[in-house]
């Protein structure tokens, strides 16, 4: 298991769509593997693997790591098949949109297909963080960042906050 850097914005990787997963073999677990690392390393709960640079329709998430516990999870190729009329506001933050945090409206419910690290189809209807999370990186996986979802002047004004501390953290 490795820790891999995670990609920030405005890095040109993340509007990549990512492709499919053909099988779950051991070269995807040892990337899930890599990837829960890296989210832990860096503090996060959800991470898809264009964030690593790897474009492939895979994500890792934790909503128990922030109490102290780990459970993580692996979805591939994971694909919302329903989604509820009713609309749910978090606050949201992104690893590889590092100290910006903004409101987004997602669906409030969802219902997910999604080979697990074992290949195997599950299917998953979720609300509340966890299918805010779950939408969240899947939009990854299309090249969406959240702030994309939110006003062009947010937007601007977290693009131009993110390149100053760029710049900061390059100059020490």
């Amino acid at each position: 298991m490795t820790i891999r850097p995670i990609l920030t914005a405005p890095d040109p990787r993340l509007k990549a769509v990512s492709t499919g997963v053909d099988k779950v073999d051991d070269e995807i677990r040892r990337l899930i593997d890599d990837m829960a690392d890296s989210m832990y390393e860096a503090d996060g709960i959800g991470l898809a693997a264009i964030q690593i640079g790897v474009p492939k329709r895979v994500i890792v998430m934790d909503l128990d790591q922030k109490s102290g516990n780990r459970n993580p999870r692996a979805y591939v190729n994971p694909k919302i098949v329903w989604a509820s009329d009713e609309v749910a506001t978090f606050e949201e933050g992104c690893l590889s949109v590092p100290e910006i945090w903004e409101d987004v409206d997602r669906p409030a419910r969802i219902k997910c297909e999604y080979l697990d690290r074992d290949g195997k189809l599950q299917t998953l209807e979720a609300d509340g963080l966890l299918a805010t999370c779950l939408q969240h990186e899947m939009d990854h996986l299309e090249g969406v960042l959240f702030i994309d979802h939110i006003s062009k002047l947010k937007r601007s004004m977290a693009m131009r906050k993110l390149q100053k501390a760029k710049r900061l953290k390059e100059t020490g």
